[in-house]
């Protein structure tokens, strides 16, 4: 079956091989994976996570989340139903995972527009997040609100914003008006700025340090159809981050799982419905021989 995008580059073995390590080392660690995510992500991320062979806790409630953030081998914070509450367990986890040494990732789900989440997000690069993952016009906001130079020079994330907005990197909650190019130098900006791997969704992924950066061509359209799937990115990064020494690699690891297990389950997927059943089917059943064939992972020159 050939990929829905057939521009793009082939495959790169040693890349596609490196995801295998990755997603190898999570099945032989088993990484329990702290997540504090929002009502609507909650199930499919936790199956995700199962799906490849981590293990998932849902541990929300400020009384716990800072202890568990200390004792878990990941955490992933995503911004998608926060409320006050919500908002000071993160913190917690935030903060203790820091202290710990714990890996975590964040999720800046439709910050810019919202003052609550954008100042909460703010808070939380405080806490120096291994990984930040969005869709473009989630990353080019949060990269103009924490005042990130693009290019190292004024800060005008060359996005084509066109809402009147200055921050809000023109999307419309969780939607993104942009494609991840529209985003690349927002992207690394927020990188340098963060020390973060900044990964942006999109029909080609994009992932960068602020000095490397990776694309990714796996996924299919009929994606988009389906809630949830970049938070299940955003959860499955948090796996990755937990095995892999590279953070870059982990991130963008995570980002090939997710877009290469979507594009098998859409071959077979009457519609949205079944195409989210099988896509935990597709991410249970992943393994090298799949990867290093499939896996359209490459450098950006």
């Amino acid at each position: 079956m050939p990929a829905p995008y057939p521009s793009l580059p082939a495959a790169d073995p040693d890349l596609a091989g490196a995801v295998a390590d990755t997603l190898d080392a999570v099945r032989a660690r088993r990484p329990l994976v702290h997540n504090i995510t929002n009502l609507v992500v909650a199930n499919s991320t936790a199956n995700a996570l199962l799906a490849i062979g981590a293990s998932p806790a849902m541990v929300m409630s400020p009384e716990e989340a800072g202890a568990f953030a200390r004792i878990a081998d990941s955490l992933v914070i995503n911004l998608g139903t926060v409320d006050a509450v919500s908002a000071g367990a993160m913190r917690l986890a935030a903060a203790a995972a820091q202290e710990a040494g714990t890996p975590w990732v964040l999720d800046p789900v439709a910050v810019g527009p919202l003052s609550f989440r954008s100042e909460l997000a703010l808070s939380l690069l405080r806490f120096r997040p291994g990984a930040i993952r969005g869709n473009a016009s989630e990353i080019m906001a949060l990269s103009g609100l924490c005042g990130a130079p693009a290019d190292g020079s004024t800060g005008d994330d060359g996005g084509g914003d066109d809402t009147g907005s200055d921050d809000t990197g023109g999307g419309r909650g969780v939607d993104s008006a942009h494609g991840a190019d529209a985003a690349r130098s927002a992207a690394i900006a927020l990188a340098r700025h963060t020390g973060a791997a900044v990964s942006v969704s999109g029909a080609v992924d994009l992932v960068t340090d602020g000095v490397r950066t990776l694309r990714i061509g796996n996924g299919n359209p009929l994606m988009t159809r389906v809630t949830g799937l970049g938070c299940t990115a955003t959860a499955l990064t948090g796996a990755c981050l937990s095995t892999a020494s590279d953070t870059l690699q982990a991130a963008a690891h995570a980002m090939v799982l997710t877009g290469l297990a979507g594009e098998i389950a859409a071959e077979e997927a009457a519609g949205p419905g079944s195409l989210q059943v099988r896509l935990l089917d597709a991410l249970h059943a992943l393994d090298r021989d799949t990867l290093v064939a499939r896996a359209r992972c490459w450098w950006e020159r």
